[in-house]
């Protein structure tokens, strides 16, 4: 019999993987993944096109970039999930899923308010239910990793991380090119009503779910010694932030410091591009364009980007990986410097598109990676959350100010003098479109000068790979201060 039992076992064993994608669980992740993607994309970059198609200036639309500073802050709030129960439906569903329920339907309340109102004309209620959304769906991003941990062992966990990221990628596509698509024919309001109505999903996702293992509320060993030591608030703060960052500077010295300008920097030419939509529109393509194009073509190119950052990285070594990564933002910002100057022709959208997406997923793969290498074990969870929060933010800052260096740079370029020369080149820009504070002309300078400026903001990073390139280890920062 052996000869027959024998190569069954290998076949099932070749074939793990694969069925694996289809239990339960990660077609639950799958929908999860769709669930936590859909309101990121809607309270910030779909909503800057509805309010630039309504003549709102680019200012108050950088401004509103803000609202996303809620997922830079969730850890701050992670606890109160990890610990605290929800009224009836912790006793129905468990922890977990109770505040993913709960999470759904207040993104779900947020977005059908959103369809309900004309962001323009009250711009306050549009921000104040942006940002509703927001920490609603950051506190949906806790709960669902948290479950993703405890419903399934160690070696599902990456099949469960691989149908996240497809669901979420669904969805960055359906909320970025959906309510585009619907809002010439049905308006805004109407798209934001579906995208509200398609938070169903996760819904079902969560009533699909199992249970996690271990329903109660659980503090690590570590934290519990601190709260007894320095008690109730001072304990949690040594534990949260105090701890994890004293043993990265215990580990890399002053280098430390590098390794955090690093992070700070090494994706900013990125993040602070925060108008895309409106710049699209001002170049004169219609939301339809913007959507095939962008959306489709553009996550294709990201998937592709994402991939050969991690056949960089396993082939060329983190250090080399790191300096190529760095340098896509603002090779990225010079393409669209090119399109720009090239007006509106959708062949050069096809091709800017393509490369900045891929140098985005390319240089994303790389600062993952980084990260990653920098926490230590019994730190993981909290140095990594500190470190994505630390590389959000400043960009997230800066970006608010993205509008107004447009806005300004434009009004300079119309008012004669240093930047006068560029709007000349400019000429082909639709004229009108929409109010504008300067011609399309001074507004194409604006443009220009914005993405050179967002391309300069990357050679921190790209000085810093180099040097780390050529004197030691990716992680090794004390080398640098020998």
């Amino acid at each position: 019999m052996s000869p027959v039992v024998e190569p069954t076992a290998r076949a099932r064993s070749r074939a793990a993987p694969v069925t694996a994608f289809a239990e339960r669980r990660s077609l639950v992740m799958l929908l999860l993944g769709f669930s936590a993607g859909l309101p990121a994309v809607l309270i910030f970059e779909t909503l800057s096109l509805w309010l630039r198609t309504r003549a709102v200036s680019l200012e108050t639309i950088g401004f509103l970039s803000l609202v996303t500073l809620a997922y830079s802050f969730k850890f701050l709030w992670a606890p109160v999930v990890d610990r605290v129960a929800l009224p009836q439906l912790t006793k129905w569903l468990g922890r977990r899923r109770s505040w993913m329920l709960a999470s759904q339907a207040l993104i779900a309340v947020g977005l059908w308010l959103m369809s309900a109102i004309d962001p323009a004309a009250r711009l306050r209620a549009a921000a104040s239910l942006a940002l509703f959304v927001g920490i609603a769906s950051a506190t949906q991003d806790i709960a669902i990793d948290a479950w993703r941990i405890e419903a399934a062992s160690a070696s599902r966990q990456g099949v469960l991380a691989a149908a996240y990221q497809w669901g979420y990628r669904i969805a960055v596509l359906a909320a970025g090119a959906l309510p585009l698509i619907l809002a010439e024919p049905f308006g805004w309001n109407v798209s934001y009503a579906i995208m509200a109505a398609l938070m169903g999903i996760g819904v079902a996702a969560v009533l699909l779910a199992p249970a996690e293992a271990g329903d109660a509320a659980t503090v690590s060993d570590s934290r519990a010694v601190a709260m007894g030591r320095h008690g109730g608030v001072l304990g949690y703060l040594a534990v949260a932030f105090v701890d994890p960052l004293s043993e990265l500077f215990r580990r890399h010295g002053q280098g430390a410091v590098l390794a955090l300008a690093l992070v700070c920097t090494y994706r900013l030419p990125d993040l602070v591009r925060s108008i895309m939509g409106p710049f699209y529109l001002d170049l004169g393509f219609t939301l339809v364009e913007i959507a095939q194009i962008r959306r489709g073509w553009g996550m294709v190119m990201t998937m592709v980007g994402v991939g050969a950052g991690g056949v960089a990285v396993a082939r060329f070594g983190l250090r080399r990986a790191l300096v190529g990564g760095a340098v896509c933002g603002p090779a990225a910002s010079l393409a669209l410097a090119w399109l720009t100057m090239q007006g509106r022709d959708l062949r050069a959208l096809v091709v800017t598109t393509g490369f900045e997406h891929a140098a985005a997923g390319f240089a994303g793969t790389c600062l993952i990676a980084y990260m990653s290498s920098l926490t230590t074990r019994g730190f993981t969870a909290t140095q990594y959350a500190l470190l994505s929060s630390l590389f959000t933010l400043p960009a997230r800052l800066l970006a608010s100010q993205s509008g107004r260096i447009v806005e300004a740079a434009a009004a300079a370029a119309a008012a004669g003098g240093v930047l006068a020369p560029l709007a000349a080149v400019f000429s082909g820009l639709p004229a009108d479109r929409y109010p504008l504070a300067a011609s399309p002309a001074a507004l194409g300078a604006g443009y220009l000068v914005f993405f050179f400026y967002t391309a300069l903001l990357g050679t921190p990073a790209i000085v810093l790979t180099v040097r780390m390139a050529r004197r030691g280890g990716a992680t090794n920062w004390r080398e640098f201060t020998d």
